[in-house]
C-alpha cells in the first residue's frame, strides 16, 4: 500500500503536465504507407487485412516494412555491429531539449548546402550555448517536398541526389564539444546527397559509431522555435532492431 509521502511524490509531476499542456504540440512525424519516399534500396512496404469488420467483426492488419521506413529512428547497431539496438536506447534519451538550427534559406539557393560549424556558432551567438544532452534538428524545409519521391531525392542527370545535409565538422562540434544526445533531419539521409556514396555515408557512420541515435525524415520543424521546446522521440521496443518507425513530438512554449 502506498504511503502518503509516495502519493505526494507521484502527484508532484501533475502541475508540470498541466503546464506542458498549455504549450503547442507539434507532430514532427510523417504518416507512412507503402507509397512514401524511401531509401533507394528499401524493400517496398506491404499491408494486408488479416480480418475485417465485415467478415469477422474486428479489423486486424499485418504490416511488412523495413525498420528504416518513414520517419524513423536509426540505432547505432544500424551501421555498427555490437553497439546499441533500438531496445537499448534508454528512456531518458527520448525526452530532450529541442534545438532547431534553421538553414532553409541557404538550402533554397543551394540544395547541396552542408551545415557548417559557423552556422552553429551563429545560432549560439543569438540563442546561447547549445545545451548538453539536447536533440538538435536541422531545419532545411526539405520535408515540404513530401510525399513526392522524385523531389525528395532530387536527382540530377547522372542520378546523383542533390540534397542538403550535415557537415562532419559540425557534427563533431555538436557531439564532442556540446555533448548533444541525438540529431535529426528532414532528408532521407544525414549526408549531403552528392557526396553520400563517395564517402560511404560518413556523417551517418560518424553519429552511429559514437553510439548515439538519429531520427530521419522529420517534418514541421518550421513550426518549432529555435530554442525552448522539448522533443519526445518514441518508438516500439523490438528485442533486436537497428531501426524502427518513430513518432516524434515537439512541445513548444
Amino acid at each position: 500500500m502506498q504511503t502518503n509521502q509516495q502519493t505526494q511524490q507521484g502527484l508532484s509531476f501533475w502541475p508540470l503536465l498541466q503546464k506542458l499542456h498549455k504549450g503547442t504540440f507539434v507532430d514532427l512525424t510523417h504518416a507512412f504507407d507503402p507509397h512514401i519516399p524511401h531509401f533507394e534500396t528499401a524493400v517496398p512496404m506491404e499491408v494486408e487485412d488479416v480480418s475485417t469488420h465485415k467478415d469477422k467483426g474486428i479489423w486486424v492488419q499485418r504490416f511488412h516494412f523495413e525498420g528504416q521506413w518513414g520517419t524513423h529512428v536509426d540505432a547505432p547497431a544500424h551501421f555498427c555491429e555490437g553497439l546499441r539496438t533500438v531496445a537499448q536506447i534508454p528512456l531518458q534519451e527520448m525526452i530532450l531539449p529541442l534545438v532547431v538550427v534553421d538553414i532553409h534559406d541557404k538550402v533554397a539557393g543551394n540544395p547541396d548546402y552542408i551545415l557548417l560549424v559557423d552556422d552553429l556558432l551563429t545560432w549560439e551567438n543569438q540563442y546561447g550555448r547549445i545545451p548538453k544532452g539536447a536533440f538538435v534538428a536541422l531545419r532545411t524545409d526539405w520535408s515540404k517536398h513530401w510525399p513526392d519521391d522524385a523531389a525528395m531525392h532530387n536527382r540530377d542527370e547522372k542520378g546523383v541526389s542533390r540534397t542538403p545535409g550535415w557537415g562532419l565538422d559540425a557534427l563533431a562540434y555538436l557531439y564532442e564539444d556540446c555533448e548533444v544526445t541525438a540529431t535529426g533531419h528532414e532528408t532521407i539521409d544525414p549526408d549531403p546527397g552528392f557526396r553520400a556514396k563517395e564517402t560511404n555515408w560518413a556523417c551517418e557512420r560518424y553519429i552511429l559509431n559514437l553510439n548515439h541515435y538519429q531520427i530521419e525524415l522529420l517534418t514541421n520543424l518550421d513550426r518549432c522555435p529555435p530554442t525552448g521546446a522539448i522533443v519526445i522521440c518514441t518508438f516500439p521496443k523490438p528485442s533486436r532492431a537497428s531501426g524502427f518507425p518513430a513518432r516524434v513530438i515537439a512541445i513548444c512554449p
